[in-house]
């Protein structure tokens, strides 16, 4: 039910499910970081230097060079040293223009010059709108081109209009305006793939629909972003990167948690799950956080370890709530944790796992009776569990038990009925408490 990997004791350092090369254009860093005093002439040849590498980059379908001249937010020798010379050298699209050889690119080169300029200096607003008229024109011309080599760069295109979005708004929320960037990013995006929804290549960006439409809390618009993946007959689904399916699965996976359709969600998170690289902790830890609650919701509890080594400790009294019956660690659990819990989504899924709780709590009464007088250990008085109730400082009387009773047996969790007289729930004498077997209880 687990992949046996998942229970390691120890864990290597962490990094991101991406792309090596992908990785190694991204590491944390300020745009604002103190700039070097660069020279008229030292800027100029940056400058140019930069504007032959992307001119060239094209000519010679080298996506490999071209991806890391478009990644803006990346610590890049190379960029931050072109963002220093932007700032010395102002005309810049005056330079480009005297150049036929860069000229052609214009359209591209303009924008793209500003926005690194602007997210040097911290004006991120400005760094995006720059970006996004680059990316406008960038897809122009991709769409122009005989081949689609140049796919690694629209992975970082469609990287970069989602993180300058959000750091954008960032900026704005500040500065108490409205945040508007991210949205924008999303039907930029929408817009562009919906042109051409068969194209393979378009898949990288319905994954960056997902993170924006999740970051947003639009998840609704997250329908119209599968029905596009699954009707275009082109995708063959196993043919793409690891990565991208294990960022599909995710995503699709918290969308069925969302819409309560556990079995499903169960099937694409452990998808996810399986196939992400187990030294990617962080990226573990995000799967596991949506599938912990998902798995208890079909009866299956995780081991105390698991919990630790991801440090998810906050499902640990709910899993023990689980294991021992008790409501009151349960409850206590829920409020511990509510906001945390509210943040992801999950805590309507977990607070339906009372229906588990007062199974565990009957059961474990029935056990404790059979040893006693094994002849009764069937029948269970009600005021025996409103006894416990009250042990465990829940205030319950007993025709609120009865009606937790009926539920249980309503949804086939308990076998049995009520003997209404004598107030005594009467289990059934084979398999009175049948095994989930993966049903969702709020089914």
């Amino acid at each position: 039910m687990w992949p046996s990997w998942v229970h390691k004791t120890q864990r290597e350092p962490h990094t991101r499910a991406i792309p090596v090369w992908f990785s190694d254009l991204y590491r944390s860093r300020s745009p604002t970081q103190t700039m070097a005093y660069v020279s008229m002439g030292e800027a100029h040849r940056r400058i140019t230097d930069y504007l032959n590498r992307f001119s060239d980059a094209i000519s010679a379908q080298n996506a490999a060079v071209l991806r890391r001249l478009l990644a803006v937010t990346s610590d890049s020798h190379l960029l931050l040293s072109l963002a220093d010379s932007l700032n010395v050298v102002q005309d810049t699209s005056r330079l480009v223009k005297q150049n036929e050889k860069w000229s052609q690119y214009g359209e591209m080169l303009v924008p793209l010059l500003r926005a690194l300029q602007c997210y040097r200096i911290g004006q991120l607003v400005d760094s995006y709108s720059a970006f996004e008229k680059f990316a406008n024109a960038f897809i122009q011309e991709f769409r122009n081109w005989e081949t689609a080599w140049a796919l690694e760069a629209l992975y970082v295109i469609a990287y970069e209009i989602r993180v300058l979005a959000e750091r954008a708004d960032r900026e704005l929320a500040l500065s108490k305006k409205t945040t508007e960037k991210l949205k924008g990013a999303g039907s930029f995006l929408m817009t562009f793939f919906g042109k051409r929804p068969k194209a393979c290549w378009s898949f990288v960006y319905h994954l960056e629909l997902f993170k924006i439409y999740f970051k947003l809390g639009t998840v609704h618009l997250c329908r119209s972003v599968i029905r596009s993946i699954e009707t275009a007959r082109i995708f063959d689904f196993e043919e793409f990167p690891s990565r991208d399916k294990v960022t599909y699965m995710y995503y699709t996976g918290r969308l069925e948690v969302f819409n309560e359709n556990f079995p499903a969600a169960d099937q694409k998170l452990s998808y996810a799950l399986s196939h992400c690289n187990p030294d990617h902790e962080a990226n573990l830890r995000m799967i596991l956080k949506y599938l912990i609650p998902v798995k208890l919701s079909l009866g299956i509890l995780p081991q105390g370890s698991m919990l630790d080594i991801y440090n998810l400790v906050e499902y640990r009294d709910i899993v023990r709530a689980l294991r021992r019956g008790d409501l009151r660690l349960l409850r206590c659990a829920l409020q511990e944790n509510e906001d945390r819990f509210l943040r992801s989504g999950v805590y309507l899924v977990l607070e339906k796992l009372e229906l588990q709780v007062y199974r565990r709590l009957i059961k474990k009464i029935h056990v404790i009776q059979k040893h006693k007088d094994p002849s009764k250990a069937h029948q269970i008085k009600l005021e025996v569990i409103v006894k416990a109730m009250n042990w465990l400082e829940i205030e319950m009387d007993i025709d609120e038990v009865e009606c937790i009773v009926a539920m249980l047996i309503y949804k086939n969790l308990v076998k049995g009925y009520f003997a209404h007289k004598s107030k005594v729930l009467v289990l059934s004498k084979q398999d009175p408490f049948p095994k989930l077997n993966g049903k969702p209880v709020s089914s």
